[in-house]
């Protein structure tokens, strides 16, 4: 198989990928004695067994090398009301945790005042992806379930769920069966 040149250019790509809604995340470390934290959309859900999680920094972000440089992170999932505090961490400003109270995870991360939960990892393994880092975390704390509606990014702007069209809430056993899907095989 040869090499082929992409018959589409990298707006039309985003604009594409910008279809599938993700959740909001701010990934966070203490380097160096000091907090450092950047918005996330690329994160999620590995493995339950072992327990892992995956985000994709830019490789050359300085938030990531920083966090690197750590060993661990903390991924703080952002509630619909923390819209300024993702546009915060998205930007390159110098600190961005001026003005947010944070307390420390067990592991020694930030945790941002009302995020809807959060998971504490020590980093597993970095792979490079083309313009970004694939970073495997393992898990080694979790917080609490917070009540609020996440979140979430489409379409190139914020977006939340919307109460009236969440519908019957599904069986647990149902959402176990999704998460833990049994025949690998099936799932394409």
């Amino acid at each position: 198989m040869t090499s082929t040149e992409a018959t589409f250019d990298s707006a039309q790509f985003r604009s594409i990928l910008g279809q599938f809604g993700t959740g909001v995340t701010i990934v966070t470390a203490v380097s160096d004695g000091a907090p450092v934290g950047f918005a996330c959309q690329s994160f999620a859900a590995l493995s339950l067994d072992p327990p892992l999680v995956l985000f994709c920094p830019g490789r050359h972000s300085r938030a990531w090398a920083a966090i690197e440089k750590s060993g661990r992170f903390c991924v703080n999932v952002l509630a619909d009301h923390q819209r300024d505090v993702s546009s915060v961490f998205g930007s390159r400003g110098e600190d961005k945790f001026a003005g947010l109270t944070w307390f420390t995870s067990p592991g020694g991360s930030p945790i941002l005042d009302g995020v809807l939960t959060w998971i504490d990892c020590t980093i597993e393994t970095v792979h490079l992806g083309g313009d970004h880092c694939i970073v495997i975390g393992r898990v080694e704390s979790l917080g609490q379930l917070g009540h609020e509606r996440p979140l979430l990014f489409y379409q190139g702007a914020y977006t939340s769920t919307d109460a009236a069209d969440t519908g019957p809430a599904p069986d647990r056993n149902d959402l176990e069966a999704f998460l833990t899907w049994p025949r690998h095989d099936d799932w394409v």
